[in-house]
């Protein structure tokens, strides 16, 4: 299969001008304890090869398989800070914020101080986020979005911010999901298929705050693995700012318009993983990776224009 070639050159400057930076990065510079450069080592090779490897090549994956199947223009913002109930700032925030909490155990594995870590780390998933967005700025439907810049620098700060501060996350960011029946009626846009629906459909999403209370009060006799969770999700949601839209094969209008928008707000416990206390080296990082995820719990979950509801079991 041929690779498809990229229209503007332009938009080929930039992807190669991000490439040759994140190689140089990650993989040509390293500082000592005292920030001195110093000569790669084994496990920094590996560290660097990774990185970059994985960043170029997840890019290219990602123009090949969602970027090349629609025109190219000059670059261009865009504003979709209303769309979907803002659910989409929130996706990257949790994405920006996971992707620092991922690179920094790597980097640490590589043998760099908390500190060059904590700050290179959250670097590469900004750089990584960044990325989408200047592949967004040259696509014909899309654009450059000021507010995703902002979202993603939101979740790159809180990350940063606390592995700076505190050698550890008191408080992070989680996702839950669950399947709609949104999707259902307008699969193109909302995903048709499982996967798909996890990316796409807005209405199944709920992202969560949570927050650490015996990381701030070590003394006190609350369970160092309950957190205490702030969610946020949305309902009612065919198309990015209204439930109207023209099908592209016939001449028709679906009109949603009955179905209302709301906001969705929750307060519930939350399972920390990450606090439990696990020997197995395996077995612990593997909850690491799992405690992206809100464990289900029962919540008390407030719906715009409806009121207060409780529920037993909140995925």
């Amino acid at each position: 299969m041929t690779t498809p070639p990229i229209l503007n050159s332009k938009f080929n400057g930039w992807v190669r001008f991000l490439a040759v930076s994140i190689l140089l990065f990650f993989s040509h510079i390293s500082f000592s304890q005292t920030d001195s450069i110093t000569k790669l080592n084994r496990k920094e090779n590996i560290v660097g090869l990774t990185l970059s490897g994985g960043y170029l090549g997840s890019m290219l994956g990602l123009y090949q398989l969602w970027y090349t199947d629609y025109p190219q223009s000059k670059f261009h913002f865009f504003n979709d800070n209303k769309e979907w109930l803002h659910m989409d700032k929130a996706g990257h925030i949790y994405s920006a914020y996971t992707a620092g909490k991922y690179s920094i155990d790597m980097l640490k594995w590589g043998g760099y101080t908390n500190r060059q870590a904590a700050i290179a780390g959250p670097l590469y998933g900004y750089l990584y986020q960044t990325t989408i967005e200047v592949f967004d700025g040259f696509s014909a439907g899309w654009g450059f979005s000021k507010g995703d810049i902002l979202a993603n620098t939101i979740g790159t700060g809180l990350f940063m911010g606390q592995a700076l501060a505190w050698n550890e996350q008191r408080i992070s960011i989680k996702l839950s999901f669950l399947p709609t029946s949104f999707s259902k009626v307008r699969p193109e846009v909302l995903g048709e298929n499982l996967v798909e629906n996890l990316f796409k459909d807005y209405n199944g999403q709920t992202y969560w705050l949570c927050v650490n209370p015996k990381s701030f009060a070590p003394k006190s006799n609350w369970p160092g693995w309950i957190d205490i969770s702030l969610g946020y999700g949305a309902t009612g949601m065919y198309g990015g700012e209204d439930n109207i839209w023209h099908a592209e094969d016939f001449p028709k209008t679906f009109d949603y318009s009955s179905t209302p928008r709301r906001m969705k707000f929750y307060l519930a416990p939350d399972i920390n993983l990450e606090k439990l206390k696990i020997k197995k080296k395996w077995l612990k990082y593997s909850l690491k990776i799992l405690n992206t995820l809100k464990f289900p719990l029962p919540a008390l979950n407030f719906t715009q224009g409806v009121g207060f509801k409780f529920e037993s079991l909140k995925f």
